[in-house]
């Protein structure tokens, strides 16, 4: 019995450092991007020595790579299989772009962080252009949903393009007020959807 105790206790022990290290690198990667996270820094943010970090994550990839898992449950992006209860009762297509605008929005405000330190590393860290793609391809669904199109059309791209992180938080470092985003938002998506050729 005792040696079945300690079995378990040791188990959840190393569940516990396991849960310490990723977020002391979730932390490590928003706050300095994960280019140039080491695992000394993960292993001083977790109060654990480095060979810790290596046993539970043997590469870099493999922590990269649990981490966007975490941040991707996380930051929950909309989904298109959502759509259906959030649009539910919308007289138009403006008012639908309206609810999108607002969700969008909120999404990601929520999302910043992981989102931006994504942006910020894709081009050096292969599994951050990955998890981008996992979440537009979510938000492109989304969108889709939302105007009643095919995820892959011109329209959703083009819809799901304008209400990108990447331009909503310029607008935001722009000064513009995130009310005032999701107010135009609608317009910009309605603009460019009838814009000849």
């Amino acid at each position: 019995m005792a040696r079945e105790y300690r079995k378990a206790k040791r188990a959840e022990d190393q569940r516990e450092t396991r849960e310490r290290i990723l977020r002391a690198t979730m932390e490590l990667h928003v706050a300095q991007g994960v280019a140039t996270t080491s695992y000394a820094d993960v292993a001083a943010r977790a109060g654990v020595g480095a060979a810790t970090v290596y046993r539970h994550f043997p590469t870099a990839d493999s922590l990269v790579e649990a981490c966007g898992a975490r941040f991707l449950d996380a930051i929950g992006p909309p989904r298109a299989a959502d759509a259906d209860a959030l649009f539910d009762g919308a007289r138009d297509v403006t008012e639908r772009l309206a609810r999108l605008a607002e969700a969008l929005d909120a999404f990601h405000a929520r999302a910043e962080g992981p989102l931006w330190c994504a942006v910020r590393d894709a081009d050096r860290v292969p599994q951050l252009a990955d998890f981008l793609e996992t979440v537009r391809a979510e938000v492109t669904g989304f969108t889709a949903a939302a105007l009643g199109v095919d995820p892959g059309s011109e329209t959703a791209r083009t819809a799901a393009a304008i209400l990108d992180f990447e331009v909503w938080r310029r607008l935001v470092l722009s000064g513009v007020p995130r009310d005032r985003i999701r107010s135009a938002w609608p317009a910009m998506v309605q603009a460019a959807l009838s814009a000849p050729g």
